[in-house]
């Protein structure tokens, strides 16, 4: 039973440094779309890493858009830029923009007019993959 319970802790303890490898190239994937070319950046990021490990559901999370800005969603889930759908959702739940609708992009930029809390929801796109580590990253323009 003891050896049993060491052999569980081991796999656990290896299973989230995997987790945390697979979900650190990611970040770095969605760092790339806020840069712009030659590393000129374009976009700072807001400081936060949105990071879900997703299997077969959605995350949400919230944010608020500041009037006057220019944003950029980027969103990834591994080596294709197509895996994750993100939607971002006004408060009264209305869409104001999918990534679905463009061949799941893999970032997005717009303008915000006015400030406007938003949810922004994360999934997998379940035709390309089931399971796994789903990054995004909210930028704004300098």
């Amino acid at each position: 039973m003891k050896l049993s319970k060491i052999i569980l802790a081991i796999t656990l303890s290896f299973t989230g440094v995997a987790f945390s490898q697979d979900c650190e190239s990611i970040v770095k994937t969605c760092e790339s779309y806020l840069n712009g070319k030659n590393g000129n950046v374009k976009f700072i990021s807001d400081g936060q890493v949105y990071t879900a490990f997703l299997d077969r559901e959605k995350a949400e999370f919230k944010t608020t858009f500041f009037g006057g800005s220019t944003y950029r969603i980027t969103a990834s889930a591994g080596t294709d830029d197509d895996f994750v759908i993100f939607t971002v959702k006004d408060p009264k739940g209305n869409v104001l923009f999918t990534n679905s609708k463009y061949k799941n992009a893999p970032y997005w930029d717009f303008k915000v007019q006015k400030t406007i809390p938003v949810t922004i929801e994360t999934e997998l796109d379940l035709d390309k993959k089931v399971t796994g580590c789903a990054v995004m990253l909210i930028g704004f323009k300098q």
